[in-house]
């Protein structure tokens, strides 16, 4: 039994059960947490695991929580929403792996993405991986089970959700990802347009050179060399990934439970 949990305390049947729903929402989507290549059973081990050992942070935070519908879609929403913090950092580093891909004329080459078991383009696939090695490499995962203490104290269970204002900020997290996507694709981006601008005044200098020969094999080279001194600059930000991350979760679970409004 988990030190501190008293299974016969009056709505400890409860705390259980809506802590187990708060974790549930973060497995779902967090990052390495929801990845398929864990086991169901493993994943549900650890489910239970982490209820066992946060029920009594949020025992202490509240008294006496009782289950209703509107409790577990709003511990579900706000676990969805800690682990959507994250899921944000590694979406944007794929969606730059896209727009680089396309960019470099490498979109049709897919390779089967481990994680997500599905094929992906190579560029993308690659960008992920290396984001998500990066945040496991700075304890992404010890974050991610610290800041779902510290909502336990900051948001008691059984907190009434406020699904019109949290779906807004959940849709503005969506446009965060597409801005840090395009902040990490831009390098690429502008190497590859400048490259192409200068195919562009060759062909127009030089009538008689054939410069579809070489175009292809320009941006790909190109694109490929300015990915690898971009790689770097990633890893900078990257580095300061928690202040981001607790950034979108407060502004997403805030929006659900009304906090500061």
């Amino acid at each position: 039994m988990t030190p501190g949990l008293d299974l016969f305390a009056p709505g400890a049947g409860d705390a259980i059960v809506l802590a187990g729903t708060r974790v549930t929402g973060l497995m779902i989507i967090a990052p390495s947490l929801s990845s398929t290549i864990i086991p169901h059973r493993m994943r549900a081990g650890i489910v239970i695991a982490l209820t066992l050992l946060l029920t009594p942070v949020a025992m202490g935070a509240t008294r006496q929580p009782h289950i209703t519908a509107a409790a577990l879609a709003s511990e579900l929403l706000i676990g969805f929403s800690l682990g959507f913090g994250a899921a944000i950092l590694v979406g944007a580093a794929e969606q730059a792996g896209d727009a680089m891909a396309v960019q470099m004329g490498l979109s049709g080459i897919a390779i089967l993405d481990p994680m997500a078991a599905e094929p992906l383009p190579v560029v993308g696939s690659f960008l992920r991986l290396y984001a998500l090695t990066l945040l496991l490499s700075l304890n992404l995962h010890a974050v991610m089970i610290s800041t779902l203490a510290d909502s336990l104290r900051a948001v008691p269970l059984g907190s009434a959700p406020s699904l019109a204002n949290g779906m807004h900020e959940l849709l503005g997290l969506g446009g965060t990802m597409f801005a840090l996507g395009v902040r990490f694709a831009a390098p690429v981006i502008a190497v590859i347009l400048i490259v192409n601008v200068s195919l562009a005044v060759m062909g127009r200098a030089a009538p008689q050179l054939n410069v579809l020969t070489v175009a292809f094999p320009m941006q790909i080279a190109a694109g490929l060399f300015a990915l690898a001194a971009a790689l770097p600059a990633m890893a900078v930000f990257f580095g300061g990934w928690d202040s981001v991350y607790h950034g979108m979760v407060s502004r997403a679970v805030g929006g659900f439970t009304l906090i500061g409004r």
